[in-house]
């Protein structure tokens, strides 16, 4: 599993003792409006046994396909969720990220994100990552154009229709970050 530091962020693995800090910005009704359903029936309002069910499931994906979401972590403190994610529906990989609303505006969106992109791209070598989110989920929408994502088309996700997608390929996204750092 890989840990990722950035200038003000620690991306790694989400353990099972980061369950109820991680249900508390997950199941957050202004985060969750913008996700699908998490997999699974609530009893009794335990979203930490939800958050619990996701931990296991980032974790066989890291041991299968070397890759999940991070928990992303400021200052020792959880603040969201980042990194890839494999959609069998789409068979691709998406970027993926969600903060708790008080980590919102100051660019950790887009900070993570970029990591994750580096690292499918750069360590991992996948040719095309996407991202997907609601029409209307402005925020999303111009994180996935900040870190250099292109609008590609619209497609039906989990029962919602107003989908939006966008893409990059990994010649690309490697035009682009050697032409930054220049």
């Amino acid at each position: 599993m890989t840990i990722v530091t950035t200038e003000r962020l620690t991306l790694r693995p989400l353990l099972p003792a980061d369950a109820e800090e991680y249900a508390a910005m997950r199941f957050h009704p202004e985060v969750a409006k913008w996700l699908p359903p998490a997999p699974g029936k609530v009893q009794d309002g335990d979203f930490v046994a939800l958050a619990h069910a996701a931990i296991e499931r980032f974790a066989a994906s890291w041991q299968e396909r070397r890759y999940a979401p991070w928990g992303v972590f400021r200052e020792g403190r959880l603040i969201g969720h980042a990194g890839l994610n494999y959609i069998e529906q789409f068979d691709g990989v998406e970027v993926l990220w969600s903060l708790h609303p008080d980590a919102w505006g100051r660019g950790y969106a887009a900070e993570a994100a970029r990591a994750a992109l580096a690292h499918g791209f750069e360590t991992l070598a996948l040719e095309r990552i996407f991202a997907i989110t609601l029409e209307s989920n402005r925020a999303s929408r111009a994180v996935m154009e900040r870190i250099g994502l292109s609008y590609r088309k619209r497609v039906d996700y989990k029962g919602f229709t107003d989908i939006i997608w966008y893409d990059v390929d990994r010649e690309t996204y490697a035009e682009r970050t050697s032409s930054a750092a220049r």
